[in-house]
C-alpha cells in the first residue's frame, strides 16, 4: 500500500480546528436603570424620551386642583343659598297673603259698611212681613258677619206659625229671611173654642167658626196617636178629595174615618199606605160619585169596596 500523503493530513488538521467567537456581554435593563416598560416605550417612541415629573410641576397641579375644588364649593354654596332665598320668599308671600286676608275679613266684619240696614221677608202669608221685620230692630246696625244663628232664632221665636226658615246675607247690609209657614190640617174643638191647628198640633188661629175647607177633627187630643194618624191622612189626600172633606175622626191610630160633604164616609184604617189609599179613593169616587154611595172602604187598598 501507498503511505498517506503528509500534506493532506496537515490540511485536515488545519480545517477542523475550532474557531473561537468572542460575544459581547448582554446588558440587562436593570443594569441601565431603565424599567422594562420604559424601555418598551422608548423603543416605540424613540423621539420622546420619558422624563420624571419635577416637584414644581406636581405643586402646580395640586394648586390647580385646589382652585377647582374651591370654585365648585363656591358654586354649590351660591346654589343652596339661592334655593333657600327662593323658599323664604315663597313662604313670606304665603304668610303675608294669609295675614292680609285675616285683616281684610276682620276689618269687613267690624266695618260700618257691613252693618245690617234692611231685613227682607219672603214666604210670609198668614204672618205680616212688617212684624217679622220689626223683630230685628234690635239687630239693626250689627255687622252682617256678626249676626249669629241664635240672634235670628230669638227674633223669630215669637212667631209660632213659622215651621221652618232660612237666612241669607247680601252685602253690604241686607238680611233675607225665607220662612215656611205651618199648613193647617183642620179644626179641633177644645170645649172653650175652636183652634185651627197644623199636623203637629200647633195652633195657627182661633176662629169663631169652622173655616171653609178645614175639616173638624175629633180625636183624643192633639197630643194623642189618633190625632197624629188623622193629620197624616188629611195631608195625604189629593186636592179633589181634600176639598170635599168636612170631618175626620180617630180613636186610635188604626181606625181613621173621614166624612165628606155629601154625607158619605170613608173607612181609612191606619195611616200606613196612605198614598196608595188616596189614589184608590180618587178612582172610586170617579167611578161612583159620593152622592150615590154611603161608604168607601179603602182600609185594604188592594180590595177596596163601596157600599
Amino acid at each position: 500500500m501507498r503511505p498517506p500523503d503528509r500534506r493532506a493530513a496537515v490540511a485536515d488538521e488545519v480545517s477542523t480546528e475550532p474557531i473561537a467567537i468572542v460575544a459581547a456581554p448582554l446588558q440587562s435593563p436593570l443594569d441601565t436603570g431603565i424599567s422594562s416598560e420604559k424601555a418598551d416605550d422608548a423603543a416605540a417612541n424613540p423621539e420622546t424620551p420619558a422624563a420624571p415629573k419635577s416637584a414644581r410641576a406636581a405643586r402646580r397641579e395640586l394648586a390647580a386642583a385646589s382652585r377647582e375644588r374651591r370654585r365648585y364649593e363656591r358654586q354649590e354654596v351660591r346654589r343652596f343659598t339661592k334655593r333657600s332665598r327662593r323658599r323664604r320668599i315663597v313662604w313670606s308671600v304665603v304668610l303675608g297673603s294669609i295675614v292680609a286676608l285675616v285683616v281684610v275679613v276682620a276689618v269687613g266684619a267690624y266695618s260700618p259698611l257691613m252693618a245690617l240696614r234692611e231685613v227682607r221677608v219672603e214666604g210670609a202669608s198668614r204672618i205680616p212681613a212688617a212684624e217679622v221685620q220689626a223683630a230685628f230692630d234690635d239687630t239693626l246696625g250689627t255687622p252682617l258677619p256678626l249676626i249669629a244663628r241664635a240672634d235670628v232664632l230669638a227674633a223669630l221665636s215669637a212667631f209660632p206659625l213659622i215651621e221652618t226658615y232660612s237666612t241669607e246675607t247680601i252685602p253690604p247690609g241686607t238680611l233675607v229671611v225665607r220662612i215656611v209657614e205651618r199648613v193647617p190640617v183642620g179644626v179641633v174643638d177644645t170645649g172653650s173654642g175652636l183652634e185651627l191647628v197644623d199636623a203637629a198640633g200647633v195652633v195657627i188661629e182661633r176662629p169663631e167658626e169652622r173655616p171653609e175647607g178645614q175639616p173638624l177633627i175629633v180625636t183624643d187630643g192633639v197630643a194623642g196617636e189618633g190625632f197624629r194618624a188623622a193629620a197624616a191622612v188629611i195631608r195625604s189626600l189629593p186636592a179633589e178629595v181634600r176639598g170635599q172633606l168636612i170631618g175626620a175622626s180617630a180613636e186610635t191610630a188604626d181606625d181613621v174615618r173621614l166624612e165628606l160633604s155629601s154625607g158619605a164616609t170613608v173607612v181609612w184604617g191606619s195611616a200606613e199606605e196612605s198614598a196608595a189609599k188616596a189614589a184608590v179613593l180618587a178612582r172610586l169616587m170617579a167611578a161612583a160619585p159620593p152622592d150615590t154611595v154611603g161608604e168607601y172602604d179603602v182600609s185594604s187598598p188592594a180590595s177596596a169596596v163601596t157600599r
